[in-house]
């Protein structure tokens, strides 16, 4: 909207300090109760909105205007805006994109250069540097990007480590507070749509991001008390992802997480998914009403690989089609994080009310552990329904390889179990569950090996025309089948070598 030239005489009065005639209008302030925020409407300070002219100056002019003015709303009117240089967001400044416009990002190799980071090692290139992408900003409070708009990279962002002048991202930040990330879309974002790193109180409803051409959706790392609703995030890479790195040079806290009535899907990797990047501990995490439409990867990944303590995870109402391992969860050894980390754990995780649907290549649904203190610990699954392509015929049932500094689920060899495998896993319970096959397996339903305080009660498996058995229990101390049965309605076929049944 068009600012009267009153509004810009009391801005230049607060910067200042001028006093003011008591004829002028109010100075414009940021929204406070009883008080909206002023509108800046770029075209105001000379943006053109031709898909061809270079905005960004008039872009930051805005933000600049409205930063001074102790804060406001960035107004985008109907129109293609061409940005060939970063943005650099300020405080208390929301960019609001009406219906009809489209930010682009631009082949001009002009954007910031990639900054140095003493911390490279620990994590990948595009995880470490910040300055290179379309928005950036740094220990900012208060901003946004709302509206029903669009910012699209055109094409034009680097989807792998971009040189210098060439963006890899749409939206950088870094110690932000009070984010709000809602209706716009994001489109063809490179390596990241949006990369937020050491963040805290982030809400977003209903995004949309679409990089099924490039890679990232969404990458939330380091971050504290979010809440994501309604968003649609079709990605090639990873959609919505959670991860702790070291790029701040820091472990710091992650969690206080809800995400709701959301759809996702990943063509190449992981839906929904913690890690693979893992330092700092992560807790309070509630997932519900999403629905998952591919992933070539996992589902529902959680993977530990650098030390950290995933724990208090909890999925309800999610349904997944077209997912090559339904759920994922791994502890690893990679280790690549700041101040010698140890070993992670995973514990405290429930699942409510789930189904999954797998496709080939198929990684069985899969605990796997470390070795002696570092069992995954405290799952739990309840009406938790998966079907998979299954297909295999009879194969060894002892332990599959493992490369414990890939967090892949390939990094793991082909499961002896179509269903279930659970290796260094303690206190699973499965209840009102299920794991059926598209095609006749002759491996058996479930295995756990080297585990213990395993319950399934009302558990349902499909039966192989080949299988030597239903479940098999593998140096497991304490478990119990109760009241389940095979498809057919028959009982579980169960075999226990140098395993201990405890049932109440």
């Amino acid at each position: 909207m068009k600012r009267i030239a009153a509004l810009a005489v009391s801005a230049l009065a607060i910067v200042f300090g001028v006093a003011q005639a008591p004829t002028l209008a109010a100075p414009a302030a940021p929204a406070t109760a009883g008080r909206a925020a002023a509108t800046f409407d770029v075209m105001d300070y000379g943006a053109k909105a031709d898909g061809s002219t270079n905005d960004t100056g008039a872009i930051e002019k805005a933000i600049n205007a409205a930063n001074a003015a102790g804060g406001g709303t960035v107004e985008f009117p109907s129109g293609q805006y061409k940005s060939k240089n970063t943005v650099h967001l300020k405080s208390n400044v929301t960019l609001q994109l009406d219906s009809g416009a489209t930010i682009q990002g631009s082949s001009a190799d002009t954007y910031d250069k990639p900054e140095s980071n003493p911390n490279d090692d620990y994590q990948d290139y595009g995880h470490s540097h910040f300055h290179n992408a379309m928005f950036y900003g740094d220990k900012l409070t208060n901003i946004g990007f709302t509206g029903s708009g669009t910012i699209d990279g055109a094409g034009n962002l680097i989807t792998g480590n971009p040189d210098s002048g060439e963006a890899d991202k749409i939206i950088s930040l870094t110690r932000c507070k009070d984010l709000t990330l809602s209706g716009v879309t994001l489109r063809r974002g490179g390596h990241f749509a949006a990369l937020i790193n050491g963040c805290d109180n982030v809400t977003s409803d209903h995004l949309t991001i679409d990089t099924a051409s490039d890679r990232d959706g969404w990458n939330i790392i380091s971050t504290t008390n979010v809440t994501v609703t309604g968003a649609n995030i079709a990605a090639n890479d990873d959609a919505l992802v959670f991860k702790s790195d070291y790029a701040l040079g820091a472990k710091l806290a992650n969690g206080h997480v809800k995400v709701r009535d959301s759809k996702l899907s990943a063509k190449c990797c992981n839906a929904l998914m913690f890690g693979s990047e893992t330092c700092g501990d992560f807790t309070d995490y509630d997932f519900q009403g999403i629905t998952i439409n591919g992933a070539d990867k996992s589902g529902l990944g959680m993977v530990s690989m650098d030390g950290s303590n995933i724990s208090d995870v909890h999925y309800r109402d999610i349904t997944m089609t077209g997912v090559h391992s339904p759920v994922m969860m791994k502890i690893g050894t990679r280790k690549r994080c700041g101040n010698n980390p140890g070993v992670g754990h995973i514990s405290n995780v429930t699942f409510d009310d789930i189904t999954g649907t797998g496709n080939s290549p198929s990684f069985s649904p899969t605990l796997w552990g470390e070795s002696g203190s570092n069992h995954i610990s405290d799952i739990t699954f309840n009406n938790v329904n998966l079907t998979v392509p299954g297909g295999n015929g009879t194969m060894s049932t002892g332990v599959p390889s493992n490369d414990a500094k890939d967090y892949n689920p390939k990094s793991i060899g082909t499961r002896p179990a179509f269903g279930w495998y659970l290796h260094n896993a303690d206190r699973i319970t499965f209840t009102d569950s299920s794991v059926r096959f598209a095609g006749d397996d002759g491996r058996p339903a479930v295995i756990a090996n080297a585990a213990s305080g395993l319950k399934f009660n009302h558990f349902t498996a499909e039966r192989g025309d080949d299988s030597p058995a239903d479940v098999m229990f593998q140096s497991v101390n304490g478990y119990c089948v109760s009241d389940s049965a095979n498809t057919s309605g028959g009982a579980l076929r169960v075999n226990a070598s140098g395993s201990t049944e405890t049932c109440p």
